[in-house]
């Protein structure tokens, strides 16, 4: 649904509030259809981030899993790879 949110599950270091908020804002941006909302909704908006961004983090602390955690410049270095395959 939205590219530029990423997993934030099982890594080392976990995710941090700022990551979860920044994906939570990227959901409300697309479930909304706006990036920056009028003066009227702006309150609501900002509520629906801060709900998700909770709710984000809830379920981040409650995962488990018996893999061991992920390293984030792996991660990134796949990343990049298929991008340049796919761009190439």
């Amino acid at each position: 649904m939205c590219r530029n949110i990423k997993p934030l599950f099982n890594f080392d270091p976990p995710a941090t509030d700022d990551e979860i908020r920044d994906a939570a804002l990227q959901f409300v941006r697309k479930v909304s259809g706006t990036t920056k909302p009028s003066k009227r909704n702006e309150a609501a908006f900002e509520h629906a981030v801060n709900s998700i961004a909770a709710c984000a983090r809830e379920l981040l602390d409650s995962l488990e899993t018996s893999q061991p955690p992920r390293d984030r410049e792996e991660v990134a270095a796949k990343a990049r790879a298929r991008t340049a395959v796919r761009f190439a």
